[in-house]
């Protein structure tokens, strides 16, 4: 059935033909941006709209979150242009909008602290090879269809990371939200404040709580840094004390070339490299998803691994750090009616007119109202509930959550053991469950379902017989107890002539669980055991028969249906 040319004109899309190996099929997997519809005036129109609402807020965002990553502040102008504009050229989600995010960029100041002097020469030339290395890692990963490694740290890991690194940029942003003159610690002892720094900060933070709550397409964060630009002015905040953002370069960034750091320094961005490159795709992966869910498409994870490390790639070579998608400018972004990347184009667009015209402004904004800026996007990543939540799930999930958290601030600034700790041991219960699978004898319910029998208290399908149901697949972490659970029952009840095995949860067997069937079906032959198998899986069964495990044998009995198996085992003599 062809597509109609009414529904071709809805979708605004140029339908092209490629069969799937084509070279133009090719291309286009390459080149991502090939599949973009034709820019028409009512589609760009929406695109403008969205772009603008995105460019608008990512550039007091960027200056902000560059502060956060211990970089100039104008480096997380540059983040937003570039590595934006190429992220979303060769990535297969087009709405995200890539730059400077809070997360990545406090890694990359906790990462760095102790190597060098923030805002150095040596600092940047640091960041820079984080964003280089971070990048090259996550094309790799894409282009060898890699994405799946990334499912290595669960949600309950990266939930507790996420609450911990909040916390952490709250306790950072505080200082100078409040105008603090010393540090923590001497504040307790001589409170040194300064006020008009405690009003910008606490100000701009109310009203952009509320405008995010109330009015969350309205450029709020824009409106707020002109305002308290123009009072700065006014009021003399500088003057008085009051730390501001100063003279920013302008113009536009130049190709940013690091000198090669000894081996020493190398070895020590490895794990940093790591701990970035996974949470900032997962970032990218929250907001994708949704994305993709919307659109009604497959998230395509190794082709948004390429697109956002080239993007890394053009941050490092812009001078900048790693970048990642902003959960809350995607949500911006999709809210202001954004339907494909050309609302990108437009953002980018809008950061370089910025750049060139509007750094002057940015010398009078108090650091405070940055600070306001970073705590307003950060503060909605703390919820507890989260946990409550999470222990009525699981238990041992929640202890894995409480250990990341605890570790992440207890390390902290090297914030990656957290996350390290937490894969750990998310991994290790993950092989605790396969290698202790649940196996449970099985009775018929009521409902004619078949159920743990002990649990529900249930009688014996048929005398003298064991009926067993393993969840999970037979291969060399299971076998084992697989096997296990059959010998210790039969050695308990001796009386036991018949074993049957409802097969259905099994759908893969490896070398070790056709050994272990081997070897378990030679030991029921021995004692004169039949041994049933019930609903077997085809991919199952074909690896048994090569193996030559189902000859037809007196001892062996399979059945199609769980149904037909219960008829058949009620029917079996009361003594064999």
């Amino acid at each position: 059935m062809g597509i109609s040319p009414d529904l071709k004109k809805l979708c605004g899309v140029r339908i092209q033909r490629s069969t799937p190996h084509s070279p133009m099929s090719r291309l286009q997997r390459l080149l991502p941006f090939l599949n973009w519809p034709r820019p028409s005036p009512k589609l760009l129109r929406g695109e403008a709209l969205a772009g603008l609402s995105v460019g608008l807020m990512v550039i007091p965002q960027g200056v902000a979150y560059a502060a956060l990553a211990g970089m100039p502040l104008v480096t997380g102008i540059y983040a937003a242009m570039l590595p934006a504009l190429v992220a979303v050229l060769f990535s297969a989600s087009t709405r995200l909008s890539v730059g400077p995010t809070a997360l990545t960029c406090l890694l990359i100041g906790t990462s760095l602290t102790g190597l060098a002097e923030p805002g150095s020469a040596h600092w940047v030339e640091l960041a820079v090879w984080l964003a280089l290395l971070s990048g090259v890692l996550q094309v790799g990963l894409g282009f060898m269809r890699f994405g799946w490694l990334l499912n290595l740290v669960s949600a309950p890991v990266l939930m507790a990371f996420t609450q911990a690194a909040a916390l952490l940029i709250i306790s950072s942003q505080l200082p100078q939200l409040l105008g603090f003159k010393v540090a923590w610690r001497q504040m307790w002892m001589q409170p040194q404040w300064h006020l008009p720094s405690v009003l910008f900060g606490l100000t701009s933070l109310i009203l952009l709580t509320l405008a995010r709550r109330w009015k969350p397409a309205f450029p709020t964060v824009l409106v707020v840094v002109l305002a308290s630009a123009a009072l700065s002015v006014w009021t003399g905040f500088e003057a008085s004390g009051g730390a501001v953002v100063g003279v920013l370069p302008e113009g536009l960034p130049s190709l940013f070339i690091p000198g090669l750091p000894d081996w020493r320094t190398l070895s020590q961005l490895v794990l940093p490299t790591l701990v970035i490159t996974l949470v900032s795709f997962l970032e990218t992966a929250s907001s994708a998803k949704v994305d993709s869910e919307r659109a009604g498409q497959r998230w395509d994870q190794d082709q948004d691994l390429i697109g956002q490390g080239l993007g890394k790639i053009l941050s490092g070579l812009s001078g900048a750090f790693p970048t990642s998608s902003s959960f809350s400018r995607s949500a911006l972004n999709l809210y202001a009616g954004a339907r494909t990347g050309w609302a990108t184009v437009v953002s980018v667009m809008v950061v370089l007119l910025a750049l060139l015209l509007f750094t002057p402004v940015l010398r009078h904004v108090p650091q405070a109202v940055l600070a306001a800026i970073v705590l307003a996007a950060v503060v909605g990543l703390l919820k507890p509930g989260e946990f409550k939540r999470l222990w009525r799930i699981s238990r041992v999930e929640a202890s894995t959550a409480g250990v990341t958290i605890a570790i992440t601030l207890l390390a902290a600034p090297r914030l990656y053991w957290g996350v390290l700790a937490g894969v750990l041991m998310g991994l290790s219960y993950f092989l605790y469950q396969r290698l202790h699978p649940r196996i449970i004898e099985v009775g018929l319910h009521a409902d004619g379902s078949l159920r743990d029998r002990h649990l529900w208290h249930l009688p014996a399908l048929a005398p003298n017989l064991y009926a067993l149901r393993m969840d999970a697949e037979l291969d060399f972490a299971s076998a084992n107890s697989f096997e296990r659970a059959i010998v210790e029952h039969l050695s308990i009840h001796p009386q036991v002539k018949h074993v049957c095995l409802f097969a259905q949860p099994i759908n893969r067997i490896d070398a070790t669980g056709v050994e272990t069937f081997s070897q378990l079906l030679s030991t029921l032959t021995q004692h004169n055991i039949t041994f049933h198998i019930s609903g077997i899986k085809l991919p199952v069964e074909k690896i048994l028969r090569q193996a030559g495990e189902l000859k037809d044998s007196n001892r062996l009995k399979m059945y199609r249906t769980d149904a037909e198996t219960v008829i058949a085992l009620k029917s079996l003599p009361k003594q064999d």
